[in-house]
């Protein structure tokens, strides 16, 4: 299944990548250095770094699967009059001030940050949308309603 990224989005993961595959022989040498240092069963040492270890590898796996997916988006092809992805929209919840959302693709989101999946509930409920449209979220906490005032790319 092919992962939407943009090209800054996919350069990120790749050097993430790099930097967890460059930790490896650092975790793999806390190991052998705490392994020296008797008993295992009560090696504190031993038993974090044995757990960097995994949680580390499991993360590489997962970058290499989503790299291996990637499929840069070309921009250029993207009908810029409606919510895409790549889309940088501002939207306002009633008569509030427009808030910035952009919709990104794996490994690029970040809530805080305001950069949302396009295949979460909201950047599903976003694409195709155009300025004026009207949208509804389904969120825990109930229905958000928005607008859709700016849509830039």
């Amino acid at each position: 299944m092919a992962i939407p990224v943009t090209a800054e989005g996919k350069r990120k993961l790749q050097e993430e990548l790099d930097v967890l595959n460059a930790r490896i022989p650092v975790i793999a040498k806390l190991i052998a250095d705490a392994r020296e240092k008797g008993d295992l069963r009560e090696n504190a040492e031993y038993h974090s770094a044995r757990e960097e270890m995994s949680m580390t590898n499991a993360r590489i796996a997962e970058l290499k699967n989503t790299l291996a997916n990637a499929q840069v988006v070309d921009e250029s092809q993207i009908d810029t009059s409606r919510i895409a992805f790549g889309a940088k929209v501002d939207l306002a919840e009633g008569k509030g001030r427009p808030e910035t959302w952009y919709l990104v693709g794996e490994g690029e989101d970040d809530p805080l940050e305001n950069r949302i999946l396009t295949s979460s509930p909201m950047g599903q409920a976003l694409l195709g949308r155009k300025v004026g449209d009207a949208v509804e979220v389904k969120a825990p906490m109930g229905v958000i309603r928005y607008t859709v005032k700016k849509i830039a790319y």
